[in-house]
């Protein structure tokens, strides 16, 4: 088995690579988008007005409650087959990126992780300290410098760990975009068993890569975590009462 191992990590190594760059191209443009398209859901979540939170709770709750196999498999086969019934839609300069798999996994991968983050968000939103928001309000501050200066900081702040679990979900569920044909890390192991019929030594390998990208992931948002808690740490640093004075 070792022997193996080694054949596969030898011989296929260009198309585990190949595989590793389209799954971080995957998690990259999933993980920047989705955030930045949770950070409208989560605000709209928590307004008061019924009529601004509906439709962002009716979102989420569908991308948070179906499979996300099941989005991908809607959006690729059903979607992907309504623009293709289009007339003429074959002839289009479009029809080159709209038959590619690749934007229909990108573009079920963004929701699903926009849904997920903007809950995330919205959690930390409402447990935001009552009392800084009156301050800011004391201070005169629009309900935008609001957010800017004092929400969105403390909210990083609460939410990072679970941001960060989401963010490793997005890298596993990835995985998913070769059962429509992409050729990311899992696609890529599966193709290798096809060509050399040893499924331990090629999802051995995926798996390895996997686990590294866990790691530094982890590694990376841990630093970021610190630095947006350094003022919590300057807090526990400084002195509880006033120093006594020596006899």
């Amino acid at each position: 088995m070792f022997e193996d191992l080694i054949y596969v990590l030898g011989k296929y190594d260009t198309w585990l690579w190949r595989g590793f760059l389209l799954t971080m191209e995957l998690l990259v443009i999933s993980v920047t988008f989705g955030t930045l398209l949770a950070i409208p859901l989560a605000v709209a979540r928590v307004s008061k007005k019924v009529w601004v939170q509906a439709l962002p709770f009716a979102f989420i709750y569908v991308f948070r409650g179906t499979p996300l196999i099941g989005q991908l498999f809607m959006m690729y086969y059903g979607v992907g087959q309504l623009i293709s019934n289009i007339d003429g839609i074959q002839d289009h300069w479009s029809w080159t990126y709209l038959r590619n798999p690749y934007w229909y996994c990108l573009l079920t991968f963004v929701l699903n992780t926009s849904a997920y983050v903007a809950e995330i968000m919205r959690g930390g939103i409402q447990n935001v300290p009552s009392g800084e928001l009156e301050a800011a309000r004391a201070c005169g501050m629009t309900p935008w410098t609001t957010y800017r200066r004092i929400i969105f900081p403390r909210m990083w702040q609460m939410i990072w760990p679970a941001y960060t679990n989401d963010v490793v979900f997005t890298l596993k569920a990835t995985s998913l975009a070769s059962t429509v044909t992409m050729m990311e890390l899992t696609g890529a192991a599966r193709k290798i068993v096809a060509r050399t019929a040893l499924p331990y030594e090629a999802f051995i390998s995926a798996g390895v890569v996997y686990l590294i990208i866990v790691y530094v992931l982890t590694f990376g948002f841990k630093g970021v975590e610190r630095y947006l808690r350094r003022n919590e740490r300057r807090k526990d640093k400084q002195p509880v009462g006033p120093k006594t004075a020596s006899i």
